[in-house]
């Protein structure tokens, strides 16, 4: 197919010869439109750069006070380590192989003494769910791979300051930072990213929104390397066109769109009876499901492109790997305009390649607490008497979770349970964050669907619990469960594996794909996409003899093994060295601050 640039460019030529004088009016039209197709995304380019210039120079005053405050932090740190004569984990970072880190001895020592400032765009840090496990672990590697780093959170959680937050990150995760070395810069716009401000087109609002934030994230500091943990591709797209020498990285949990979201649109019916795919099933009808489907159809494209500009990418499964590399795989492999005159010539000077996008996507699994689960928790026939008839769905209040549909399950493993039978009744329970008043609203209503469905008195909400209440009921359950459709891992349900309990999940996503398979020729669970399959599956796990669970719950343990926090730490600092090398190569005589 011959390029729209170049048949501008033929095109006059052809018309010019012809001797007519509208076709020299056209090939006059032509020629403007050929020279403004050449001239514009130059122009817009360079655009960018300006204004991203003049950001980083607006900013570059909140860096170096940022700076000074890390060393006086530092400082301060170490003398109160001295008189106390305490060790602690802070200070005691374990040493990472430096094979599995892709790292030589020298590049270890040259990576202790870089200096530069890491960007973390995550505005909901505080939330306290699996997106925000993987944020403070990668954080807690990157401090002990590069110590003299700064690690800056971007966030929106204006009621909460830097000792709450990580206080709050080792009661929930029981992960442990530096304090010195990171810090969060607050944004004032994140009601941009809320489905809430967009009641129309929500997914393009959003992305737009992201923009928005990311602007305002820049506006506060400009990092030397920019990663986004949450899902904002816009935001990496933003830094490229205003900073196209700082390196992107992306962890993806979930795509903002996929091939299987536009399939969900189709009717219920179409996919099964009983099927549950999304919030969105079935809204592809009529009329208003066709222009909804076009939109996200074209909206689809918009992320293909966007993802275009991300250096490295990381994603939380296989799942999700398939479906961006359907759309984010086709990446351009060189950067345009400005950026390419730039980034090539930087690169050669290094003798580096000169393409972009050159790093494959990857899959790094998020990391669980599964060292710590096997350690707190044993699983044997003695200690199966501990454990009674409570199945456990540890998930944040939100929709897509779909609790619903395990509260309508239950309901119909409660009315099957024999009445007389001497054996305890089955409870569920539910435990989960609550990050803002509509979660607490939807606490409510499910706590109204649990009394219609009379099974309030076997139900229990736990709400935003500690991790000593989660260690605590991992311990005492049996079964553990996850209702949610395509759910793009399922970090509780490796939770679930590794305390050994049996696993009831949505047959599809991470948990089918990744999660809960067999080991060793055996289950390590059930799947499950109907409340009455998911009640099959709770009599099944539940009506196995002691020694069926136990192997279950052993084999699902050893399938745990393969997601453990030292396993994440070790991918997710192969993927930070490129970005690290990268900025190195981009700017030799720096040392990032």
């Amino acid at each position: 197919m011959i390029p729209a640039t170049a048949l501008l460019a033929i095109l006059p030529i052809l018309l010019i010869r012809s001797g007519s004088t509208a076709g020299v009016t056209v090939a006059r039209l032509c020629t403007v439109l050929y020279i403004a197709a050449r001239i514009v995304p130059f122009v817009v380019r360079a655009s960018g750069i300006a204004v991203g210039h003049h950001v980083r120079a607006k900013t570059q005053n909140r860096r170096e006070l940022l700076l000074a405050k890390v060393e006086a932090e530092e400082n301060d740190f170490a003398a109160k380590r001295a008189a106390t004569h305490h060790k602690t984990e802070d200070e005691d970072w374990d040493k990472l192989d430096s094979e599995s880190a892709g790292a030589s001895s020298a590049g270890e020592t040259a990576d202790k003494n870089w200096r530069g400032v890491i960007g973390f765009f995550h505005p909901f840090c505080n939330a306290g769910g699996g997106g925000e496990r993987v944020l403070w672990a990668a954080i807690r590697a990157t401090q002990k791979r590069y110590p003299r780093a700064v690690c800056v959170v971007y966030t929106g959680d204006h009621d909460v300051d830097k000792n709450t937050i990580i206080q709050k990150v080792e009661d929930r995760f029981n992960i442990h930072l530096h304090p010195p070395t990171i810090h969060f810069l607050y944004l004032t716009t994140r009601h941009y990213v809320l489905s809430s401000t967009w009641p129309h087109f929500t997914l393009l609002g959003q992305s737009l929104g992201s923009l928005i934030l990311a602007h305002d994230a820049f506006s506060l500091l400009v990092p030397d390397v920019f990663v986004d943990t949450m899902g904002y591709a816009f935001a990496l797209a933003l830094s490229k066109f205003y900073f196209p020498l700082v390196p992107t990285g992306a962890y993806v949990h979930y795509p903002t769109i996929s091939t299987d979201m536009l399939g969900s649109l189709s009717a219920v019916s179409e996919a099964g009876e009983g099927q549950t795919q999304g919030l969105n099933a079935g809204a592809g009808q009529g009329l208003k499901g066709t222009l909804k489907r076009w939109y996200w159809v074209l909206f689809a494209r918009l992320y293909s492109w966007v993802g275009t500009f991300v250096d490295v990418v990381m994603t939380n499964s296989t799942w999700t790997q398939n479906h961006i590399q359907q759309l984010w795989g086709p990446r351009l492999k060189k950067v345009r305009c400005v950026d390419s005159v730039i980034l090539s010539w930087q690169l050669s000077r290094q003798g580096a390649p000169t393409e972009h996008g050159q790093y494959p996507i990857e899959v790094v699994f998020p990391p669980v607490a599964v060292e710590e689960l096997e350690e707190q928790i044993e699983v044997s026939e003695a200690t199966e008497k501990e454990r009674g008839p409570y199945l456990l769905y540890i998930a944040q209040f939100r929709p897509e979770k779909n609790h619903q549909l395990i509260l309508h399950a239950f309901a119909e493993l409660a009315q099957s349970w024999a009445k007389d039978s001497q054996e305890e009744r089955p409870r569920l329970v539910l435990i989960g964050s609550v990050r803002n008043p509509e979660d607490a609203t939807r606490v409510y209503r499910l706590r109204l669907l649990a009394h219609e469905l009379k099974i309030k008195e076997s139900v229990e909400f736990i709400c935003d619990a500690t991790w000593p209440q989660i260690l605590d009921w991992l311990r005492r359950a049996s079964v553990g469960v996850n209702g949610m459709w395509n759910e793009h891992f399922g970090i509780g349900v490796v939770e679930y594996q590794a305390a050994g309990l049996i696993s009831v999940v949505n047959d599809s996503g991470g948990p089918k794909l990744d999660i809960v398979v067999e080991m060793d020729d055996g289950a390590t669970g059930f799947h499950a996409t109907t409340a009455t399959q998911f009640a099959q599956g709770f009599r099944a796990a539940l009506g196995l003899s002691t020694v069926e669970k136990v192997a279950m719950r052993l084999r699902a343990r050893q399938s745990a093994g393969r997601f453990t926090e030292s396993v994440f730490a070790s991918k997710w600092l192969v993927q930070m060295g490129r970005l690290v090398e990268l900025q190195r190569t981009l700017h030799p005589r720096r040392d990032g601050r």
